[in-house]
């Protein structure tokens, strides 16, 4: 029986060879129906083969959060900029238009609020594949708190949501949470986004951490990096530039987009880190450019 660390220290990654990838660009999604490779498709752009993704579903644990108080009126401008839309089903179905073409991901679980202490306690599927195939979904998020006491039913939701979103073609973003106790390391990262991507996850999201490039590697789907508190905009350029160097295949960013002084130059600056390969200070000046424009 495997212990804690394994029977043996992993240290080869390989990191001179890049992934088998079979025919279909995605990480990993080689061997899926076509169906579910049309919405990976949507998801990560061809040509970078990466993803920007704004993540505007704060509010399900959080009630309102500064810069998201009037969803209406901030998330339908960034839309343009990014290549999905991260939120629950009653903010999407209310604030977003159905005419948008932006991808849309729908966090199908539902956790305690910050008003306990710990949120892995609770759980539970708050929207089910019907209401998904309904809302023409193109992804699933299921939150997952590896190493936290709700670590059993969250991984149970996770495998449900895979097994479902298999059967009708929509891919599942399996999420780590990071609580207050947990430690953010590159063991903890492995450990967390292998475990995600063995139980059915198509898509990781998780945080960039010293060692990614290891995490990335030993993670079989791709890895979106989140974005977590409001950084300065040239230090989440920059994490979101190193994070793309080192093997992620894209960003999820709320708070570092509509909490910024400018959302719409931060996003756009964003895909240019993410899409078009600009380091943080030239995306920096795209983002400066269009601040000052408005």
């Amino acid at each position: 029986m495997a212990d804690n660390i394994g029977n043996k220290a992993a240290h080869d990654y390989h990191l001179d060879i890049a992934p088998v990838q079979d025919g279909f660009y995605v990480k990993g999604a080689a061997h899926c129906d076509w169906g579910m490779k049309n919405r990976l498709a949507k998801i990560f752009q061809p040509k970078s083969g990466n993803t920007v993704m704004l993540a505007f579903d704060h509010g399900y644990i959080m009630g309102p959060t500064a810069g998201l108080e009037r969803i209406d009126l901030v998330v339908p401008p960034l839309a343009p900029y990014v290549d999905v839309l991260m939120g629950t089903k009653g903010v999407i179905r209310s604030c977003v238009s159905p005419a948008s073409p932006t991808a849309t991901c729908v966090r199908v679980t539902y956790d305690t609020t910050v008003l306990f202490d710990e949120m892995s306690n609770g759980g539970g599927i708050a929207c089910d594949i019907e209401n998904a195939i309904r809302m023409n979904a193109d992804c699933m998020a299921v939150q997952t708190f590896i190493g936290a006491p709700g670590e059993s039913r969250s991984l149970e939701l996770l495998a449900r949501t895979a097994d479902a979103g298999t059967r009708y073609g929509i891919p599942t973003l399996g999420v780590v949470a990071v609580g207050k106790q947990m430690e953010r390391t590159e063991k903890f990262f492995q450990l967390a986004t292998r475990v995600l991507a063995e139980n059915g996850a198509n898509i990781v999201k998780s945080y960039y951490c010293d060692g990614f490039e290891r995490v990335a590697a030993a993670c079989p789907v791709p890895i979106v990096i989140a974005g977590g508190k409001k950084l300065p905009e040239l230090e989440a350029l920059e994490m979101a530039y190193r994070a793309i160097n080192e093997g992620a295949h894209g960003v999820d960013m709320g708070r570092n987009i509509f909490q910024s002084d400018s959302p719409e130059g931060m996003a756009a600056a964003i895909g240019k880190v993410v899409h078009e390969g600009y380091t943080a200070k030239q995306a920096y000046e795209v983002y400066e450019e269009i601040k000052h424009s408005k």
